[in-house]
C-alpha cells in the first residue's frame, strides 16, 4: 500500500512516459527512459580540449568552464530545457541540478568552489513564468555538491527579449549593462561558480562575470546545462 502511495505522488511531479520518445517509463527510470538517458549528449568537456573555455579567450579571465550536455536542435538535451523554461515543468531543474552535479564531481577544478550563482532574469520574467529556471536546478547542486546557492546577489536591471534569433553582436548589445551586484563585499576573495542553462555566444555569461569581476580578487568559473557548439 505504502509503495502505491508514494507511486502516485512521484507521478505527480514526474510523468509516466518518456518526455522524449513518450514510451511508457519503468518504475526504475525517471523522466527519460533508459534509450534517451543512454543517448543524452554529454559534453565530457572535461575529459578533452574544452571549447566551451576557448570560447571566453581573451575576453574574460575564466579558471573553469565545463558544460553538461551538447544542444542540438530537436534533441534530448532541447526537450528537458524546453520543458523547463516554457512549460511549467520547474521539476526537471532538478534532474538536471543532480547530473550536472555528478559530472563536476569528476573534475578537480570545481572542488574549491565557494558559492553558486545563478544568472539572473528580470523580476518581470520571473513574474511571468513563476521561476527562474535555474533555481531549483541550482539549489539541487549547492545540496550535492555542500556549496552555498545564492540567487540574490546578482541581478537582471533590465529586461530584455529572448536572445534566440539574435546574432552575436545583437545578443551582446541585448545583454550590456544588464546586470547589477547587490553587494561585492560578499564575493571579496571568494571562487564563484556562475551558472547558466544554455551557453551559445557567451554574451549573457560575459556580461555576468564582468559585473562579478568589480568584486576584489573574486575567481569565477562557468558551468552550465548545455553548449551549443559552433554557433
Amino acid at each position: 500500500m505504502y509503495t502505491s502511495i508514494f507511486s502516485d505522488i512521484l507521478n505527480l511531479f514526474y510523468p509516466n512516459a518518456c518526455v522524449q520518445c513518450s514510451k511508457s517509463l519503468h518504475t526504475n527510470e525517471t523522466l527519460l527512459c533508459i534509450q534517451c538517458r543512454h543517448d543524452l549528449p554529454y559534453a565530457y568537456y572535461h575529459e578533452k580540449n574544452n571549447p566551451l573555455k576557448k570560447l571566453f579567450f581573451g575576453k574574460l579571465p575564466i579558471v573553469s568552464a565545463t558544460s553538461l550536455f551538447l544542444f542540438h536542435k530537436n534533441g534530448t538535451a532541447q526537450t528537458l530545457i524546453h520543458l523547463l523554461k516554457y512549460k511549467q515543468q520547474e521539476y526537471i531543474g532538478s534532474f538536471l541540478g543532480y547530473l550536472l552535479a555528478e559530472e563536476l564531481k569528476k573534475n578537480q577544478l570545481f572542488d574549491t568552489i565557494d558559492m553558486i550563482i545563478p544568472v539572473p532574469i528580470h523580476q518581470k520574467r520571473i513574474t511571468k513564468r513563476g521561476y527562474n529556471q535555474l533555481t531549483l536546478l541550482g539549489k539541487t547542486l549547492s545540496k550535492e555538491l555542500q556549496i552555498p546557492f545564492n540567487e540574490s546577489i546578482l541581478i537582471k536591471t533590465e529586461p530584455s527579449r529572448t536572445q534566440t534569433l539574435k546574432n552575436k553582436l545583437d545578443r551582446r548589445k541585448n545583454t550590456e549593462n544588464s546586470f547589477k551586484l547587490t553587494d561585492t563585499s560578499v564575493l571579496e576573495n571568494k571562487k564563484i561558480l556562475l551558472l547558466d542553462d544554455v551557453i551559445t555566444t557567451g554574451a549573457t555569461i560575459e556580461a555576468c562575470a564582468r559585473e562579478l569581476l568589480k568584486t576584489k580578487n573574486v575567481a569565477i568559473s562557468i558551468a552550465s546545462v548545455a553548449h551549443t557548439p559552433n554557433f
